[in-house]
């Protein structure tokens, strides 16, 4: 093991991304090297692992039964690679349920806690713990941290976490959390609180959801109990009247078929009756009208997220992209901007086309920013903090 070095975790359904960061105690986490995992529990999974000068380390095609197979392969490429071991390993865990939301040491305790909120995640917290017992099972003495995405929004003002509804629900921990903090906390890392102002943050991938902030810390998001609702996703609903559900349900549609529907089988793949690839989408939406209608319902319900943020704000300095659609989609991008010009959105088409930095043209009143998010880390720099005294 080196001191210093800490292995940042980010699990997702079917994928495991992973980085490398040597952590010194004068600060600046320094990435060694970054890797991904992808088609995890299928006989096509894939693996690549590149050190800090972008090159090729590791690369292979290989079955990967689960994220514990994962995690083992992850392990394995460092070693294959002759980098250093890491001291530590931090996680991103999405939900930490009522009680946990810092950044917290693992110990048995807390993940008896964890395994009772399943119900909170129960797309990805299941997947997170086997991570967690992976590497327990590898290494028993290695530290490990539990960095929760609702951290973020822990602080939100009280008129936007409750719910309406009565206070024994409220009292059973059901409110608003939000998610993807760990990708927020990284956007406002990168630009600075100061120099977002009134922001809304959007993170824009085959999960989606987006953040008014203010000063650096989180006014409103649209996430709510899960990262189930709020915008229109890859293959989730977003927001949906409870009616829908409750006809559903007095239809014959039990909570399994329910959860499949609004989880599995709605948003851009729901719509479109073919992919939830947005790329796909956008290079079919010329001869498919389901799949332009994905697109424009995806873009018009981002564009309605703006709004309901920045009037919640009083106004807008900055708008930020990030997330793999928010990334690298120019076209997305474009039609969600246009529709905000009354807020000050202008951008400028080349450096939209080309991802730069900032893509709104000279003199507009909001910056658009595209700005990568960097959960890993933010990963890294929490379990440096508790683990190795950084």
């Amino acid at each position: 093991m080196n001191e210093g070095v800490v292995l940042a975790v980010n699990s997702g359904s079917s994928s495991l991304k992973f980085a490398l960061f040597d952590c010194p105690r004068d600060g600046g986490e320094l990435r060694i090297a970054q890797g991904a995992i992808e088609a995890i529990g299928t006989s096509g999974g894939r693996l690549s692992l590149r050190d800090a000068a972008g090159r090729v380390r590791v690369e292979r095609v290989a079955p990967v039964r689960d994220h514990a197979a994962a995690i083992e392969l992850a392990f394995a490429a460092l070693a294959e690679a002759q980098l250093a071991a890491p001291a530590a390993v931090g996680h991103r865990l999405v939900h930490g349920g009522p009680r946990h939301h810092a950044p917290t040491r693992v110990h048995g305790p807390l993940l008896a806690e964890l395994r009772e909120v399943v119900p909170f995640a129960p797309l990805h917290l299941p997947l997170e713990l086997c991570g967690i017992a992976a590497v327990t099972e590898r290494f028993p003495g290695l530290p490990q941290v539990a960095c929760f995405d609702t951290d973020f929004h822990h602080a939100l003002p009280e008129v936007t976490r409750r719910l309406p509804m009565p206070a024994a629900i409220a009292a059973r921990g059901l409110h608003r959390y939000g998610f993807h903090g760990l990708s927020y906390e990284s956007i406002v890392d990168a630009v600075g609180a100061a120099r977002l102002g009134r922001a809304v943050i959007a993170h824009l991938g085959s999960g989606a959801s987006m953040a008014a902030v203010i000063g650096g810390r989180a006014h409103d998001t649209t996430m709510g109990l899960t990262p189930t609702g709020g915008l229109m996703m890859g293959t989730r609903s977003g927001d949906l009247d409870p009616g829908v559900l409750l006809h559903l349900m007095r239809a014959g549609a039990d909570a399994p078929a329910l959860e499949r529907l609004v989880n599995h089988e709605s948003g851009l793949l729901g719509v479109s009756g073919r992919t939830a690839d947005m790329q796909v989408l956008l290079a079919l939406r010329d001869a498919d009208a389901d799949a332009a209608l994905a697109v424009d319902m995806f873009c018009y319900h981002a564009v309605k997220a703006v709004g309901a943020l920045v009037a919640t704000m009083g106004g807008i300095d900055t708008l930020v992209f990030t997330g793999g659609i928010g990334e690298r989609s120019a076209a997305v991008r474009a039609q969600i901007c246009e529709p905000l010009a009354h807020l000050g959105v202008r951008i400028e088409a080349d450096r939209n086309a080309s991802s730069a930095a900032i893509i709104s043209a000279d003199g507009a009143r909001c910056i658009v920013r595209v700005t990568p998010a960097d959960e890993e880390r933010m990963i890294a720099r929490h379990t440096a903090r508790l683990c190795l005294c950084v």
